[in-house]
């Protein structure tokens, strides 16, 4: 929706909430982002945050080059279709198919992307894409070859607590005119594994139904077309307890309810949680590793060289971006690179 259609969000809630009480976590996380991405160019020193494809492009080089490499191995089939979750300003792809074409890779380009906003600036980047609001009608005569950053945070996400009558689920509701999160009234207990249910009142578990749903697609996507690709995140590697919720405007985290549809909502990956379902849809599950490691085993460092010796005055600049995308107190080992494919493709690079 537009500003000018959503009014204040944050009125919009309050009355929803006065009418018919509480709200799950889920709407006010994903109508909250709809209306963010909707509105406006969130990326870049203008705006909310920076991800790992403006701010170097080897990291999309290299996606690219991953890309060619698994699909040569595969046989090189055609036609084979690039699809890309939430693919930004389209900088991610231009530099992958950039780097892909010289290895003869060339394919059909669709973007899963709901925003009309960034859907104009894809266009510009990635003349001849095809946009779709999701998965679903996604063309399946051919393999695919699908590339998600920074896309499974943004999924609007569920939180467990642990409250003296067990585990419930957090819903949204209002003191005043502010607010608050509040136990639901359903017993949620079930939803957790065994090993988790008797952790201390007051913990916070977090679930994304959403991720698991997408992730579940992809893989039976790859099941069925072939074909392989790379989901990058930040998150755990396996399940935590704990909140990772949080909000960013220009640059710097605010109060997750200070700015309803006027800030990024983001929460930690579960990796763990969408090996298992890929695996579940029946993908192959080539593995999760830290980015900085994996980006690194790609040849980051050779291509950084390289294009410091073709304008020796930027290689302080190459530096600050190998550190921002390599570094373990960065990017490095927050962010985690987990690779699919179909079952009957090939093992893809930096797994093994």
């Amino acid at each position: 929706m537009s500003k000018a259609e959503s009014g204040d969000l944050a009125t919009k809630f309050r009355r929803l909430i006065a009418r018919e009480g509480s709200i799950s976590l889920a709407q006010y996380m994903g109508e909250s982002n709809a209306n963010y991405y909707n509105t406006r160019d969130p990326l870049g020193n203008s705006g909310d945050f920076i991800t790992a494809p403006e701010i170097s492009q080897i990291f999309g080089e290299l996606i690219g080059l991953w890309l060619a490499d698994i699909w040569t191995r595969a046989g090189k089939p055609d036609p084979v279709h690039y699809v890309e979750l939430g693919p930004g300003r389209g900088t991610l792809a231009a530099d992958a198919l950039r780097a892909a074409g010289r290895f003869g890779l060339n394919p059909q380009v669709y973007f899963v992307e709901g925003s009309q906003n960034l859907r104009a600036l894809q266009r510009a980047a990635v003349p001849g894409v095809t946009h779709h609001d999701d998965l679903t009608t996604l063309p399946e005569n051919a393999p695919i070859l699908f590339v998600a950053n920074e896309f499974f945070d943004a999924l609007p996400i569920r939180q467990l607590v642990q409250t003296d009558g067990g585990w419930r689920e957090r819903m949204v509701a209002l003191d005043g005119e502010t607010f608050v999160f509040v136990p639901g009234n359903v017993p949620m207990d079930a939803a957790l594994p065994e090993e988790m249910r008797e952790l201390d009142v007051g913990t916070v578990v977090e679930t994304c139904p959403a991720a698991s749903a997408i992730c579940g697609e992809i893989a039976d996507r790859l099941k069925r077309q072939g074909g392989a690709g790379l989901i990058i995140d930040y998150g755990y590697g396996r399940l935590e307890a704990g909140e990772s919720l949080q909000a960013l405007k220009t640059h710097e985290k605010v109060g997750f309810f200070d700015h309803p549809g006027e800030a990024d909502l983001t929460a930690h990956v579960d990796f763990e949680m969408l090996g298992d379902v890929a695996r579940q849809s029946g993908a192959h599950l080539l593995g999760v590793r830290d980015q900085g490691p994996w980006l690194a085993d790609m040849g980051f460092d050779a291509r950084s060289e390289a294009l410091a010796r073709q304008s020796p005055d930027k290689a302080e600049i190459l530096a600050r971006q190998r550190d921002r995308l390599i570094a373990s107190d960065q990017m490095g080992t927050l962010f985690k690179v987990m690779g699919l494919t179909a079952p009957d493709w090939p093992e893809g690079a930096g797994f093994s």
